[in-house]
């Protein structure tokens, strides 16, 4: 069965639509440490930060991970209005506060015109779990804590992100398995261009939890199990030149997304290639200008893929977060992206020159972003 094209649909200028996106700012929150800095670093020494597990606090099947260090919601935020925030939560409220602090001023003053766009896998498996846990192991199903119900919805971290940091705008929640950073990205852009909004901050996390570790440990049904992975980035897309006027100088301009899907294990390549190639042609750019490619690292045939839709001779920079960082699962494209920005030279990518994040995700998409410089 030949791949089904899932078409990038541009819907009519609106308001806030003027002008070609640029990633003005980003931040990250990872194993590498917090903020965008640590995560730069770790990403140019490319040192491995999956470590042991201490089995005590976290006995489930896997014995290494890569956890942000010694995080948490109390400490990365203050107690106020942490008591009952989760794991995942907390790491979406953090990133996308080191995020507005980079952004400088000027960004505050609008919110209700600044959208937040967050990627997550399920919300917190750990909340889920142990609120129907307390479900049916109390003395009435009823006697749960109310106060922790809301961290068992998908749109948590997001709604919580908004209401921390006072952002007004649209706010939405993007699940797409490891393809969520870039879907995340694909549909901010589409939220500018309807006009919704004159920004948006954008990004994907995901946390480590025994319970989260017993899923991806029993999905992988017998594949590879490898080390997984927690944290969030995040990056401010807006128009290049409202950035300028802000004294934001553009790291990369966003020059488009595409995915399709595939049914059967081989047609993952295939579909990879011809979703380059149309991403390339579609923008205007030429193989040979691609210099970096990150990919997502979940399928062998991947980079070949990548290579088939560029020219014979080219010789892109590889940068590879999933040895490092291990399985980020839902966040893991997000920190692709934001290894793009951080390797980009003098803060920005050189001008006439592309940079691609691609991946294929096994539950059958597969899809890539190209950035500019």
């Amino acid at each position: 069965m030949t791949a089904a094209t899932v078409r990038q649909e541009r819907p009519a200028a609106g308001p806030g639509a003027a002008g070609e996106l640029v990633f003005s700012a980003w931040s990250a929150v990872s194993p590498f440490g917090e903020g965008a800095d640590a995560y730069a670093a770790g990403i140019r020494d490319a040192t491995s930060a999956v470590l042991d597990l201490d089995l005590e606090a976290y006995p489930g099947p896997y014995d290494r991970a890569a956890l942000v260090p010694g995080f948490s919601a109390a400490g990365a935020l203050g107690k106020k209005g942490t008591r009952t925030m989760d794991r995942v939560t907390a790491l979406a409220v953090s990133v996308f506060g080191r995020l507005l602090e980079s952004c400088g001023t000027g960004l505050p003053a609008r919110t209700e015109r600044t959208a937040l766009v967050l990627g997550t896998g399920s919300g917190s498996v750990q909340s889920i779990m142990d609120f129907t846990r307390d479900s049916l192991t109390g003395d009435r199903p009823y006697l749960v804590d109310p106060a922790r119900f809301p961290n068992t919805v998908m749109n948590r971290a997001a709604g919580q992100s908004a209401i921390w940091h006072g952002i007004k705008g649209p706010n939405t929640t993007i699940a797409g398995g490891r393809l969520t950073g870039l879907l995340a990205l694909a549909y901010a852009a589409r939220l500018h261009r309807g006009g919704h909004c004159d920004r948006v901050l954008c990004g994907a996390a995901e946390e480590y939890s025994v319970q989260r570790s017993w899923l991806e440990w029993h999905a992988a049904d017998g594949g590879p199990r490898p080390p997984l992975g927690e944290g969030g980035a995040a990056w401010l897309l807006e128009p290049a030149e409202e950035a300028r006027r802000a004294g934001r100088p553009p790291a990369a301009r966003l020059l488009g997304t595409r995915f399709r899907a595939y049914h059967e294990p081989d047609d993952a390549g295939p579909a990879l290639t011809g979703c380059v190639r149309a991403l390339l042609e579609e923008a205007a750019v030429r193989g040979e200008d691609v210099r970096v490619v990150a990919p997502l690292g979940t399928q062998e045939e991947e980079e070949g893929a990548v290579l088939a839709a560029l020219p014979d001779d080219a010789d892109p920079r590889w940068i590879r977060c999933r040895p490092l960082l291990g399985d980020t699962s839902a966040a893991a494209t997000a920190f692709q992206l934001a290894a793009v920005l951080a390797a980009a030279g003098d803060g920005h990518l050189p001008a006439g020159t592309a940079a691609l994040v691609t991946g294929i995700d096994p539950d059958g998409t597969v899809g890539c972003a190209l950035l500019g410089g």
